[in-house]
């Protein structure tokens, strides 16, 4: 394997095994710990599988082609075999000619796969050779924007002729006018040029390709620059997609902030670039803002842009800066380059959520799939795929509703109104579920009965008296219709201040609407903005609709694979509907089905019992084309020391279970474990408690009983923060403190960080050399086991899935989730090989069998369980050997 330094035999085994599931179409779970060069090898076993794949189907074209070039006699051998004619009692010259006519075809079609190839493949080479296109191109652009600007001037010149009023009427929406005009003359030019040479079709021929995908931008943007940095970073042709909030140029579009108000503005922008636009409407963009036409949506600069992004690797970033600076959309211009793209990078969500997928242009048959940070993956597709709605989102919905049918009652057609009245009819019977009416305001509209109610979705559909409606027709309506976005354009246009509108009888028809969105968002933020702003933002904010369109798809699910959850609280407005996906499966089958390979790969997969049974069994794969990989860590094995420890150092035994860990003796020897350890451990040391609730209790008894004070003495003491904007600030503090102590020594030898179990720290974060020297784990993080949604996944697996070893899948369950959650906590603090560090799980239930076996494999061949402190302190202090 082409690798840009000598591997490690691990990465090398995780390469040759990936080859093989690739090559045999299998689908992988794969781990490889971080700090072991997953990424890497990721991509130089999967490009170099794609590589030979390539060029062994070029072999085979070209077999094919010789043989087809060789004439009629080359396929007549087939013709003279005797006894061959079909199970229909077709003669045997009839067979010969049909299978001569498929093979005649498949040779006009590889030929001309081939030329269309070589047209790609020039025209790449082309711009990476000739650095003058580029020049030609960034002229073009200069003498586009110069017929703008003098465009813009000679209406100028024109408005100031035609007086005051004319001037006051274009002020406002002059800058929309110069740019659809503009771009209607550019359009023409377009069309032209495709009838001249239709090489330049967009719609090209899908290559075989690998779709990587990973949680986060950081995370796919990482990967890009590993990319870049292998031998296959030159002649890789990679595309990064991304939402058009990472990917859109358009600053105006950019500024509305909201992933779904910048989708629809995006799409309302198109529509009015592909509409023909008669004179009546022209007159109309005069009012209309949103006539507006984007220009960086060209035909031709998406193109260029699409060839630059075949032409060299880049990321996300340095995608947005080519759109910038080629007046082209980065989000469209990289969708233009998926089918020719070898290896295409992309978020969670636009591969896991079909109708995303399809949007974006995705074709996954007969592809590779792999997918990174697989860890929660079980979990993302049941996020994607759940809905909730508030009581005063349903009921905001049907006041703008409401008032839009009102307002255009007379202009809508039949089969519209007939739609309208159904979806306020949905909504009216949702808050009656809820226990509201909709037609008052759900701030103030108490609910008699509180608490959480599960129902499954036939149950919901009949007791809401909603099962005579037709989802699905619903769904396609509000698809079709967009009636969502011109619900929030309608919002957006009358829900502002009262001079928008012409007469009184407008004004009090939409009064009422501006009422109704001011009491609903009241209390909220009363300070620092001028009331109008307020105003405005709120406005800006309340689509629910499109919130609401959601949760209906939702209801489209089959009644076994989810429920839906009714959650009351004190007034209509705080309650909500849940759609709750019980079987993520359903989702993911069909790209397991489609598929070629599908790689599921994470530096934690343990346990993986839950990816192998609820996600992939269930979704009807095979158990025989399931692949399992998993490679221990690259460092020594003196460099890691985990200790299960039994019990604290005046014998107490370790166990917080939720009736004994608020004890304040369990409390106590959990502080004097610490006080111990930071004598002697240097460095950083972070120590994860079970909830952000329990860390305080501990804190707080700490402080009163002066063990605080005796732990600040050795260690400066920091807190995990709830608010993800403050995290970053506690880890500078805290590197920077230990860095100081290092520096300076004396009695203070480094910082101790109080973090939580699925927190913002216990993911995504590394505790690096001196930044993690020791990592506790306080108790086992079990989940909340009366939570509703919990409750009601155990009810339906022990329903539906076999018992394992003896053990009801619901308990499976409560085990990994838990382990899940500390192998990712543990899992930070050894990143390189270099690292060293130690681990301690405080609580003797870790040393059950069941649950050892869930610990990683290379943490759990190295694990000593003691039951007494005093030999694992002693183990402890010899982990500061290799600092010396």
């Amino acid at each position: 394997f082409p690798f840009p330094y000598t591997p490690y035999r691990i990465q090398e085994q995780f390469m040759e095994a990936l080859y093989g599931a690739l090559e045999a179409g299998r689908v992988g779970i794969f781990e490889s710990p971080t700090g072991t060069g997953k990424s890497l090898s990721l991509i130089c076993g999967a490009l170099a599988w794609l590589r030979d794949w390539e060029e062994k189907r070029r072999q085979e074209e070209e077999q094919l082609l010789a043989l087809g070039a060789g004439g009629q006699d080359g396929l007549n051998p087939q013709q003279a075999r005797p006894g061959s004619a079909d199970t229909a009692g077709q003669p045997d010259w009839v067979t010969a000619f049909v299978q001569r006519k498929e093979e005649r075809d498949m040779v006009d079609r590889l030929k001309e796969e081939q030329i269309r190839r070589k047209k790609r493949e020039d025209r790449l080479e082309k711009i990476r050779q000739n650095v003058q296109l580029k020049y030609a191109a960034k002229r073009k652009r200069c003498e586009d924007d110069e017929a703008k600007r003098l465009l813009q001037l000679s209406k100028e010149a024109l408005s100031q002729g035609a007086g005051e009023d004319a001037l006051d009427q274009l002020d406002h929406n002059e800058e929309e006018l110069i740019l659809a005009e503009y771009e209607s003359d550019d359009e023409k030019k377009v069309v032209s040029g495709l009838e001249e040479d239709d090489d330049d079709d967009l719609e090209e021929e899908h290559v075989t390709k690998i779709y990587y995908c990973s949680r986060t931008h950081s995370q796919l943007s990482q990967f890009v620059h590993e990319v870049q940095k292998s031998p296959f970073g030159k002649d890789t042709r990679l595309v990064s997609l991304g939402s058009r909030q990472n990917l859109c140029v358009n600053e105006e579009v950019r500024r509305l902030g909201a992933l779904q108000l910048i989708n629809d503005r995006c799409m309302e922008m198109q529509k009015n670039k592909h509409e023909k636009k008669s004179n009546e409407e022209n007159e109309g963009k005069k009012r209309r803002v949103s006539r507006t036409v984007c220009p960086f949506y060209s035909f031709e600069q998406m193109q260029f842009l699409r060839d630059e992004v075949l032409v060299e690797v880049k990321d996300i970033e340095q995608l947005v800066s080519l759109g910038r600076d080629t007046k082209a959309c980065p989000y469209y211009g990289s969708r233009f380059a998926i089918p020719a793209a070898q290896l295409v990078v992309l978020p969670y969500q636009m591969l896991l959520h079909e109708p995303t997928r399809k949007a974006a242009g995705i074709k996954l048959k007969d592809q590779v799939v792999i997918i990174d940070e697989a860890h929660n993956l079980i979990d993302t597709i049941t996020c994607i795929h759940s809905a909730e709605v508030s009581g005063s989102q349903l009921c905001c919905a049907h006041s703008q509703l409401s008032q839009y049918m009102e307002r255009y009652r007379k202009r809508l057609k039949a089969k519209n109104l007939m739609y309208i009245k159904q979806i306020l009819y949905l909504l009216e019977q949702f808050v009656a579920m809820l226990g509201g009416n909709v037609n008052q305001n759900p701030g103030s509209q108490a609910v008699s009965q509180t608490g959480t109610v599960l129902k499954s979705i036939n149950d919901f559909l009949f007791q809401s008296q909603i099962d005579n409606i037709n989802l699905f027709k619903v769904q396609r309506y509000c698809e079709k219709s967009l009636i969502s976005r011109k619900l929030f354009g309608f919002v957006e246009r009358y829900g502002g201040s009262a001079s928008a509108l012409k007469t009184n009888k407008e004004n009090q028809k939409v009064a009422g609407l501006q009422d109704f969105l001011l009491t609903l968002q009241q209390g909220s933020d009363k300070e620092g903005d001028p009331p109008v702003e307020a105003e405005h933002d709120q406005l800006r904010t309340a689509s629910p609709l499109m919130q609401i369109e959601g949760f209906l798809s939702a209801l489209t699910n089959a009644n076994q694979d989810g429920r839906v959850i009714l959650n009351k609280q004190g007034t209509v407005g705080q309650s909500s509907l849940k759609f709750l996906l019980l079987n993520p499966a359903v989702h993911f089958a069909k790209v397991v089905e489609e598929c070629r390979a599908v790689i599921i790969a994470g530096g934690t997969m343990q346990p993986v019992a839950d990816f192998r049974e609820q996600l992939l069994c269930c979704a009807g794969v095979d158990p025989a084309r399931i692949v399992e990989f998993s490679c221990g860590h690259v460092i020594p094995p003196e460099n890691i020391l985990p200790i299960i420890l039994c019990s604290g150092p005046s014998n107490q035994q370790l166990e917080f279970t939720y009736q004994t860990r608020d004890l304040p003796q369990m409390m106590d020897e959990t502080g004097r474990i610490l006080c111990n350890l930071c004598n002697v451990i240097p460095g950083g040391v972070v120590c994860f408690f079970p909830s952000y609730e329990y860390e305080k209790q501990v804190y707080g008894h700490w402080e009163k009983t002066g063990l605080l004070s005796r732990l600040a003495a050795r260690k400066k003491i920091f807190q995990e923060p709830k608010k993800a904007n403050q995290v970053e600030q506690v880890l500078v503090e805290y590197a920077k403190c230990i860095k100081r102590c290092s520096q300076t020594g004396g009695q203070m030898t480094g910082a101790l960080l109080l973090s939580v179990v699925g927190g913002k720290m216990s993911e995504g974060i590394n505790f690096s050399d001196d930044l993690g020297r020791c990592v506790i784990m306080v108790g086992m993080p079990y989940p909340n086991i009366k939570s509703p949604e919990l409750q009601e996944k155990m009810t339906w697996l022990d329903k539906t899935m076999p018992r394992a070893g003896g053990q009801a899948p619901s308990r499976v369950l409560i085990e990994n989730l838990c382990m899940k959650a500390v192998n990712q906590s543990i899992g930070r603090a050894i990143r390189h090989q270099k690292d060293f560090a130690s681990i301690l799980l405080l609580d003797h239930r870790y040393a059950r069998p069941a649950i050892f076996n869930k610990l990683p494999q290379w943490i759990r061949e190295r694990t000593q369980v003691k039951p007494a402190f005093g030999s694992a302190f002693a183990e402890l202090r010899k982990v500061r050997i290799p600092c010396i």
